[in-house]
């Protein structure tokens, strides 16, 4: 039986080239079955036979799907000559047909495609920013925004974009984000430049405008990402928030009332952090909406979703670790710890509904049910044991009646007991001055909320006006627990400012009775005194934007600086982070405040200015005092 024959192979076509390098001399039977067909082949099947044809490569004029030379390159690189058979040039990787998969081009010259670097800026004010690419291409930034290079680079190629020059008038420290990699196959837009407006002192006793625009009042704030800071976020526009300054330098901000032209009043109980170093601000905690709910837990026990509710006026200490306590405002007498390590609040005591009466116990014993009512806008110290200090405010007393309250109390962080030092345990008691300059046990200032207040470097409390007509300055000395009467009227008499010439420190100097100023010690135990709600020279009561300080040592006020006449208290904001003497706030009250390492005076939010019928403000200033 004759073996089966074994099928013969099937011929593959092959092109014109590669048949050129086989020897001459083949028989019919040696050519690719379809070179022997199309001679014999009807036109319609030479036609199919065409199409089903594979492209050849490596000679001119063709697709080339292996990466050789003389086509369209379908990995997006050129193709070189000299390729071989079946695989990839030297150009470039290869696939099988299609257009460019990278989504650039390329051209039968071999021109690589190249792609745009863009750069967004943001926080600029200044002007000269110019930025520079690979150490080559220079791009001045004028303006807040997304701008290109005008040099493109290759896919593949590095990129490095840096600061060239710094923003002037005012100065600015611009920072790159994102400024290195390799160019993909798409345009660069991952590259920023932040330029935050950081405050340096190049002269003294003048203002600096920080920040938000003039003319933002009413400001519902940009929140951002919750703990992310950005050159974009800013805090709604609010008056009577809280305001701590950490060990760092940083500045933090809580709640306030939100007043709207048309929509009226709210409260807000968001938490925000502020670098000076950077210019930026970070939404911490709490709602980013109005009259939010507290969330209060278990007494005495931290939790991320604790919170205390909406709110404005209350009292703020900071501990020595750090931490951020709270008491009080809105109606409240609740006492909250925030542990800014780990983003947690603390119910630490007081009640968690509004209009508490005060527990007063034992005049100067320490106990646990001891705790002050519920009050709004007292006034706070911390003295140079740790122990946080509370006097006055509008609020319940022990009967639970409201009204403006005298009582001062104690509170020990490690103890968590309250102490009434002094003061009445109802509302409306009357002060007692005593004499002039002579501390006494039986000395106490009268009944307000709203005053302005300071502690010295010596760790003795300070105090100024209040609501109700004061303009009284008093001292009060933790160690022996005596107030003393400084200067200003011994009664409610509604005082004019005598304010004589500016800069010129005498005798009969005197702020006028006031609420709601901003105060704080220098380093050489001056007192200082800004703007508030009062009375001006003429009598007339608004809100005020003169400057005093008080230099214990002589007993004498100067006045430093803004209008002596409140209806011509107007604002001069000059260059945006750029000092000068002619710069000055508008008529300010109700502001957020902050001292920091240097002991300048910052502000953030108020009351509206003269041009502005009702409103809350969003602007952001800063005093440096002359160091003496």
């Amino acid at each position: 039986m004759m073996p089966a024959a074994k099928p013969r192979p099937r011929s593959r076509y092959r092109c014109p080239h590669e048949n050129a390098a086989k020897p001459r001399g083949r028989g019919a039977l040696d050519r690719p079955i379809f070179e022997r067909d199309l001679v014999h082949a009807p036109v319609p099947v030479l036609l199919l036979m065409m199409m089903l044809m594979p492209a050849c490569g490596g000679g001119g004029g063709g697709t080339n799907q292996t990466g050789s030379s003389g086509g369209s390159n379908s990995s997006g690189s050129s193709g070189s000559s000299g390729s071989s058979s079946g695989g990839s040039s030297s150009g470039g990787s290869s696939s099988s047909g299609g257009s460019s998969s990278s989504g650039s081009s390329s051209s039968s010259g071999g021109t690589a495609a190249t792609y745009s670097i863009d750069v967004t800026a943001s926080g600029l004010t200044g002007s000269g920013l110019v930025l520079q690419l690979n150490n080559a291409s220079d791009l001045v930034i004028s303006a807040n925004g997304t701008t290109s290079f005008a040099n493109k680079l290759q896919t593949g190629s590095n990129y490095s974009v840096a600061v060239l020059t710094q923003p002037s008038s005012p100065t600015q420290e611009c920072a790159v984000g994102n400024g290195s990699g390799t160019v993909g196959t798409a345009t660069v837009e991952t590259i920023t430049v932040a330029c935050p407006t950081v405050y340096k002192a190049s002269l003294t006793n003048v203002w600096t405008w920080m920040g938000s625009l003039s003319t933002w009042w009413n400001l519902n704030g940009v929140f951002g990402t919750e703990g992310t800071p950005s050159a974009a976020n800013m805090p709604s526009a609010r008056m009577n928030p809280s305001s701590w300054t950490d060990a760092s330098g940083n500045f933090w901000l809580f709640g306030g009332q939100y007043i709207d032209q048309t929509a009226g009043s709210d409260f807000r109980n968001d938490l925000w952090k502020y670098s000076p170093s950077t210019d930026l601000w970070t939404w911490i905690s709490g709602s980013n909406t109005v009259n939010a709910v507290g969330v209060y837990g278990v007494v005495g026990a931290a939790s991320t979703n604790n919170v205390p509710g909406a709110r404005s006026c209350s009292a703020s200490w900071i501990d020595s670790t750090n931490n951020l306590w709270l008491f009080g405002g809105g109606g409240f007498n609740d006492l909250w710890e925030y542990t800014p390590s780990d983003g947690t609040w603390t119910w630490v005591g007081g009640s968690n509904t509004a209009g508490a009466s005060g527990v007063y116990g034992t005049m100067g014993v320490a106990a646990p049910g001891n705790v002050p009512g519920a009050r709004s806008c007292p006034a706070a110290w911390t003295d140079l044991h740790g122990n946080f200090w509370l006097f006055g405010g509008s609020g319940h007393d022990s009967v639970g009646t409201s009204g403006e309250l005298n009582d001062l109390w104690e509170f020990s962080p490690s103890t968590h007991e309250w102490t009434w030092v002094g003061g009445s345990n109802v509302v409306g008691a009357s002060g007692v001055y005593g004499t002039r300059g002579t501390p006494a046990a039986a000395n106490v200032p009268g009944a307000r909320d709203s005053a302005s207040f300071s502690t010295d470097s010596s760790g003795n409390f300070w105090l100024f006006g209040g609501n109700g007509g004061y303009s009284d300055l008093w001292e009060f000395t933790p160690s022996n627990n005596k107030w003393t009467w400084v200067s200003g009227a011994n009664s409610q008499a509604n005082a004019s400012g005598v304010y004589g010439v500016q800069g010129t420190a005498a005798p009969a100097n005197a702020p006028g009775a006031r609420r709601s100023g901003y105060s704080w010690a220098d380093l050489a135990g001056r007192i200082w005194i800004f703007g508030g709600n009062g009375y001006d020279s003429t009598g007339a009561s608004a809100n005020l934007n003169d400057l005093w300080v008080y230099t214990p040592s002589t007993g004498y006020w100067t006045w430093v600086s803004g209008s002596s006449v409140a209806s011509k208290a107007a604002a001069t904001y000059g260059i945006q982070g750029q000092p000068s003497p002619s710069n000055v706030p508008g008529t300010q009250t109700f502001a957020g405040s902050w001292i920091d390492g240097s002991n300048n005076l910052w502000l953030f939010g108020s009351t509206p200015f003269l041009d502005v019928e009702s409103g809350s403000s969003s602007q952001l200033w800063v005093y440096t005092p002359a160091v003496d």
